[in-house]
């Protein structure tokens, strides 16, 4: 039974991997074994990234919301707390749009909330 040759496959490998590399400074951008290894770190931190970024946003939400609702005589905790109290179930995302562009539906949630408490 004859030998099987990889060229073709490894060659298309390679070419994959210097693919992603492209763009990257240095040898590693160049070279395939240290593109390889910098391939593999660029993915990891693609991944934290994207971890980070709803972490992120979450808290430019509730900064939005402290802000709009200290405008408003009531602390950030209050407000959430009222508002589970009232069964109103909102996200933080959607609330901080409402206290951005409708100031009276924030107005009306808010008394809402401090009515439950």
């Amino acid at each position: 039974m004859p030998r099987v040759r990889k060229g073709a496959t490894t060659r298309q490998s390679r070419k994959r991997i210097m693919k992603d590399a492209r763009g990257y400074r240095g040898a590693t951008g160049r070279t395939y074994r240290l593109a390889k290894e910098a391939r593999v770190n660029a993915l990891v931190n693609a991944r934290i990234g994207r971890k980070l970024k709803k972490r992120q946003y979450r808290g430019l939400w509730i900064i939005r919301l402290n802000a709009a609702c200290r405008q408003r005589g009531i602390r950030y905790s209050q407000f959430i707390n009222g508002l589970k109290k009232a069964g109103i179930a909102l996200n933080r995302k959607m609330l901080s749009e409402i206290a951005i562009f409708d100031a009276k539906g924030f107005d009306t949630l808010v008394e809402k909330a401090q009515a439950a408490l």
